[in-house]
């Protein structure tokens, strides 16, 4: 058992060179059935070539990795479309990031279809399980919401997985290969392994102490016990085993079949390390809860931005509706890049506004009437920017107001604080040679996810109920977003795809829980409003206004002339946090831009997360 375990190998990278020499048994006598793919997908020692910027033709991707890209781009290569594309890269992303993505988790889709003009959505989004109640991170002894450190590693925060059920919906609506084929980049990348890197190395020992306190997961990502060395190559095979066994038998084996049955045995009880003194709450997931779990097509949320239309993703995500209500709220003020610093001011009063509304409205909408059509409303924008002053900001926590009032949105008051949301995540866009674009953000909540690994799967468990309020924000309002049998925790992901004369123009999105809603609105305001281009606008420094009487922001933004401007009419900054990434940083985007004559430009971070990955098929100017 200890051969089939993934791990990193313990010889320098010279002897990684001899291929025959590093490759373990287990990956001899379990090799996929399909077939090789390039070496550029995982065979070869080192990664594909990594560039924030790629322009060309024939399709396009971007992400957060070079593996994930060019696993993405081969399957274009191979006449696949933009679907397939992206459940490739996808689970290629579960292999080298393992921390944010997985089998494990879930996530929000967009895709574009260039023969019908539309844009579609599949909500992917992790479920409560049938047995969980509004009380149930209470503490019965105490009364008292459990602290979130104890929740978050714990079978408790465990929601129903609904990625593998997003890629096999994606591949059967809109597809052209099958999942086998659309995993089997993956799984020779996690067969063959990856070259660590200091981003890899540096996220295990930021959970390298909560990691300890699970035996699977110790196994799995400390090797021997030691973090793994940056350079080394990293090996995964029960991962690869589990998506032989998806590629074969379909996500069936997760949602009724042996993999399912992996799941919840861990969930209910925890493989605590012996030694630990962790106390891991047991799960309330049950094998019908895998059963019973379906992605839903919803229609997405559209509102327009200086002509512009710009879909993304409905609730159960908040991301649609808190982005869609900022921009609205910004077509009432003229943004210039001339008074750059005005221009910000009105994005942070705007983003501040919008996410008052979001806390006290949104949710998953099975459980609550989620006012999404009025949220968007152009006239409650207009009541809401009455709120916005050019020589002062607002309060916050700010008031929600009721966008299904009439004329309630000028009124000011005090609401409540923001609630707790992970800030990891990752996200993709991909784009064909037909026109066809997807945008899709998938997640296992905080960096990590729960901590607990999945014996002999390969791996990570989400913690995405910990995205429910505990208790009420307000104990006399309503809250949308407490936990509930098969409920849907909100969500700020924002996958984001912007059509110009019904022709797609950006696709844009971005990890980092509740900043992922104001990343992606500040690229849209750098590149529409403040004359960036589309790589400067996801390089420029990001600040983070989520209705908190601080603003988070980036080193490079603390050190500005436009912070002195802020804070002369109130604004108050603190530098991003560190919690769950290697440097304070506010999101990592994937986008693309469309360009005339057939042209895209794919664009990923220059530093964020160690630099993302944009590639395309041909590439050209």
């Amino acid at each position: 058992m200890a051969v089939r375990r993934a791990a990193v190998a313990a010889t320098s990278v010279v002897a990684l060179a001899l291929p025959l020499l590093v490759h373990t048994v287990a990956a001899h006598s379990s090799s996929s059935p399909h077939g090789a793919v390039s070496a550029s997908t995982g065979s070869g020692l080192e990664p594909p070539a990594k560039q924030p910027v790629a322009t060309g033709s024939g399709g396009a991707v971007s992400s957060v990795n070079p593996y994930a890209s060019q696993a993405g781009l081969d399957v274009l290569r191979q006449g696949g479309n933009a679907v397939d594309a992206a459940v490739a890269t996808a689970s290629a992303l579960g292999v080298v990031e393992p921390y944010s993505a997985g089998v494990g988790g879930g996530g929000y889709l967009v895709s574009y279809d260039a023969s019908s003009g539309k844009v579609r959505t599949i909500d992917g989004r992790e479920t409560a399980p049938a047995r969980m109640r509004s009380d149930s991170f209470i503490d019965p002894a105490t009364g008292k919401p459990i602290p979130s450190s104890e929740a978050v590693n714990s079978g408790l925060s465990v929601g129903v997985p609904g990625t593998p059920a997003t890629w096999q919906k994606a591949l059967d609506d809109w597809g052209t290969v099958s999942l086998a084929k659309a995993l089997r980049p993956a799984t020779r990348l996690a067969e063959d392994g990856f070259v660590v890197n200091d981003e890899f190395r540096a996220q295990t020992a930021m959970n390298e102490d909560r990691f300890r306190d699970f035996s699977s997961t110790t196994e799995l990502f400390l090797p021997n016990g030691e973090l793994p060395v940056v350079g080394s190559r990293f090996r995964n095979p029960d991962l690869a085993r589990t998506y032989r066994q998806l590629a074969h038998e379909g996500v069936d084996a997760l949602y009724r079949g042996d993999i399912g049955r992996d799941v919840v045995r861990t969930v209910r009880k925890p493989p605590v390390a012996a030694g630990s003194d962790h106390t891991a709450r047991p799960g309330l997931m049950e094998r019908r809860d895998l059963a019973d779990y379906t992605t839903v097509r919803r229609a997405p949320t559209r509102t327009s931005y200086h002509g512009l239309d710009v879909y993304s993703m409905a609730p159960s995500s908040s991301g649609g509706t808190t982005v869609g209500e900022a921009l609205n709220i910004l077509e009432n003020f003229d943004l210039s890049p001339a008074d750059r610093g005005q221009a910000l001011h009105h994005y942070l009063e705007a983003s501040r506004i919008a996410f008052a509304d979001r806390n006290r409205w949104v949710g998953d909408p099975a459980f609550s009437d989620v006012p999404t059509k009025e949220l968007l409303s152009k006239g409650f924008a207009k009541d809401r920017a009455c709120l916005i002053r050019s020589d002062a900001t607002l309060t916050s926590p700010l008031a929600p107001a009721d966008p299904r009032g009439t004329g309630s949105g000028c009124v000011r008051g005090t609401g409540n604080k923001e609630p707790h949301e992970g800030p990891s995540t990752t996200h993709l866009v991909t784009a064909d040679r037909w026109g066809n674009v997807v945008s899709y953000t998938l997640t296992i909540e905080q960096t990590g996810g729960s901590g607990i690994t999945v014996p002999g799967r390969g791996f990570l468990l989400n913690n995405e109920l910990t995205d429910f309020d505990f208790a009420p924000l307000d104990e006399g309002t309503p809250d949308p977003n407490l936990p509930g049998p098969g409920k849907r925790p909100r969500s700020s992901m924002s996958p984001t795809i912007v059509l110009e004369d019904g022709k797609p123009r950006f696709a844009v999105g971005s990890p980092g829980g509740a900043t992922i809603i104001t990343t992606v609105l500040q690229t849209l305001v750098n590149r529409l409003d403040l004359g960036m281009s589309l790589p400067e606008a996801v390089a420029a420094p990001r600040i983070s206004q989520r209705n908190r009487t601080t603003t988070e922001a980036e080193p490079a933004f603390l050190d500005s002339p436009e912070r002195k401007e802020l804070e002369g009419i109130g604004h108050r900054f603190v530098p991003a946090p560190t919690t769950f990434t290697p440097s304070p940083e506010i999101g990592a985007v994937a986008a693309l831009e469309f360009l005339p004559e057939g042209k895209v430009s794919a664009v990923a971070e220059p530093k964020r997360r160690g630099g993302g990955s944009a590639m395309v098929l041909h590439e050209g100017r």
